[in-house]
């Protein structure tokens, strides 16, 4: 069987900007959150008669995956390398977002390592190559395809086998330690170097490798690393489904040594939870055969099994988590004289300004969320009664001990009312609006339960005047249960906003601290102008998810207790 431990990879190639989540045999719970979120793809690789590019031992293959993003192909994740061996199976799982939407082209190149070297520049390093989509792999579930070198060539017999398993939005992991004990000793001059395999078994009795352990050196009761595997990987989800496990002595050439196997299942894992431990003997079903006292070649013993739960948004949300909206309205001079029909304030008898109509699509979806239907409502930026002094973070219902108003209507009202009140002035400062949401999110997140999530839109008309500040309240509010929404309304130039959405990089404040989490979605309102309000919100919306997801995972806040009455929509995926 193959194996590949302590061999050196290929140099690394810049990391892809998008496609590629954490990819491994179990990502940790932070980067495990969105999958409840994203359709997120496991990819398993296999090779079949690799070109033998060493002259005194076989190759020494690893399997890059590169994406194309911008016309380029971008190195995202590599499998190990596994010594002298044309027939490998890598234990290394690719795990990729699957959009139904985009075409998403994938290139698996296979590599000849050289120990410590590395991939050389030769040609003589690639053992070849092979293009698809996420889309082909997903719809077949097991693509072969031949490996190709350069200029079309065909890399001799050589396969590459793909297989793909969606993960489920329900999908944990498991952590596991196994040790064992007094194994065959199948070297003559030392003792064995035993690794050890898990094997799921499918419902058409093939096998999947699910896990490789490290390499233990001349032992014979080797303990080794504790290791995460998600629950899909390990089982598909079902307690029962019969995993296969085998010891093997480590052969630098390739050829290990079987030392034996046991079967077990995951329901029999669990007994090794807390201060138990689950033992099995380690077969050798020829040695059963022919020694008449043969009793086993070892025990290996489950040391440890920790079970993590990895929750979806609408666990949060069925647990109770309520969404608290907040609308914050910029009343900057820019926005010109709400008198005038030119003001991007002007009310319209017979037709909603772009304010009103971005306030209406994105509060409506989250009001399903939040079960009192009141809504926080600040303006920033105008000179407000009774003394006319600017202010950057107050209540447009003029109510200074209590801002919220009863439903998006109650919030539409109040901006109506409000308008011939207040001077509009400036300047464009949003820093203390965010802050003030942040004091109450930062209250909610010492309650350490996922009770309470608050989304903060914020509609502008402009680039924000305090900047620096912005960055810093953003980095601030990334370590607490809140998203920010900015929807650019009107016709200005709006490309310095982009740098507080981090889609393009990481958002840092001035210091050059980055933020936790992304939790800024910016948009202007032109971009939807002629499309329907579902469709801003769904644009706006559609990060909401993760980025809650994210946040309670971050801090290992698991869901409430169920509670009765609670909402069943999709936020995001406006109806």
């Amino acid at each position: 069987m193959p194996l590949a431990h302590g061999a050196a990879c290929p140099p690394s190639r810049p990391a892809a900007p998008r496609h590629a989540a954490t990819m491994g045999e179990a990502p940790e719970p932070s980067s495990q959150a969105s999958l409840a979120v994203l359709s997120k793809v496991e990819l398993r690789v296999s090779c079949r008669h690799l070109l033998d590019r060493d002259t005194l031992n076989k190759s020494d293959p690893c399997v890059l995956l590169l994406v194309q993003s911008q016309g380029q192909w971008v190195e995202v994740d590599r499998s190990e390398v596994i010594k002298s061996n044309l027939n490998p199976v890598f234990a290394k799982i690719f795990t990729v977002d699957y959009y139904f939407e985009e075409v998403q082209k994938l290139r698996f190149e296979v590599y000849d390592s050289h120990g410590q070297a590395g991939v050389g520049t030769h040609d003589d390093d690639f053992l070849g190559g092979m293009e698809c989509t996420v889309g082909q792999i997903v719809a077949q579930k097991r693509v072969t395809k031949p490996l190709f070198l350069k200029y079309g060539k065909f890399a001799g017999k050589s396969t590459i086998t793909v297989i793909s398993e969606e993960i489920s939005g329900n999908n944990g992991y498991v952590e596991l330690a196994f040790r064992a004990k007094k194994l065959d000793d199948k070297d003559l001059f030392s003792k064995s170097d035993p690794f050890l395999e898990i094997y799921r078994i499918d419902d058409d009795s093939s096998e999947q490798l699910v896990y490789r352990t490290e390499v233990v050196k001349n032992n014979l009761s080797p303990i080794w690393e504790p290791f995460k595997v998600s629950l899909n990987s390990l089982c598909s989800c079902e307690e029962k489904r019969k995993l296969r496990c085998v010891v093997w002595d480590y052969d630098s050439r390739g050829k290990h040594d079987f030392i034996g196997e046991f079967f077990t299942t995951f329901e029999e894992m669990q007994k090794a939870m807390g201060e138990n431990k689950v033992q099995w003997e380690c077969m050798n079903p020829k040695y059963k055969i022919k020694k008449r006292n043969y009793k086993n070649s070892g025990v290996v013993v489950l040391l440890d099994l920790k079970i993590h739960r990895v929750y979806s948004f609408l666990d949060y949300i069925m647990g109770g988590c309520q969404i608290h909206f907040t609308v914050a309205i910029d009343f900057t001079a820019s926005n010109g004289d709400p008198r005038n029909s030119c003001s991007l304030h002007y009310i319209n008898p017979y037709q909603p300004n772009e304010y009103l109509k971005a306030l209406v699509a994105v509060g409506e979806i989250c009001q399903d969320y939040d079960s009192d239907k009141k809504f926080s409502a600040l303006g920033f930026g105008a000179r407000i009664p009774p003394k006319y002094e600017v202010s950057h973070d107050f209540a447009i219902n003029f109510n200074p001990d209590n801002d919220e108003c009863e439903g998006i209507q109650g919030v539409v009202e109040s901006y109506q009312s409000c308008l011939p009140k207040i001077q509009l002035y400036g300047p464009t400062n949003v820093a203390p609006i965010i802050t003030k949401v942040a004091r109450v999110a930062a209250d909610e997140e010492r309650t350490k339960e996922a009770s309470q999530y608050f989304i903060l839109l914020i509609l502008t008309d402009g680039v924000v005047t305090d900047m620096a500040d912005t960055r810093e309240a953003i980095v601030r509010a990334s370590y607490l249960p809140m998203s920010i929404i900015i929807v650019g309304v009107g016709n200005a130039d709006f490309t310095d906003m982009q740098i507080l959405d981090g889609d393009d990089g990481v958002l840092r404040s001035p210091r050059g601290e980055p933020v936790l989490r992304d939790i800024v979605q910016f948009v202007p309102f032109r971009d939807f102008k002629n499309a329907s309000p579902t469709a801003l919100a769904k644009c706006v919306l559609a990060e909401v998810p993760k980025q809650v997801v994210e946040y309670y995972s971050y801090k290992a806040f698991p869901p409430r207790c169920p509670q009765p009455h609670t909402p069943d929509s999709n936020l995001g995926s406006p109806q």
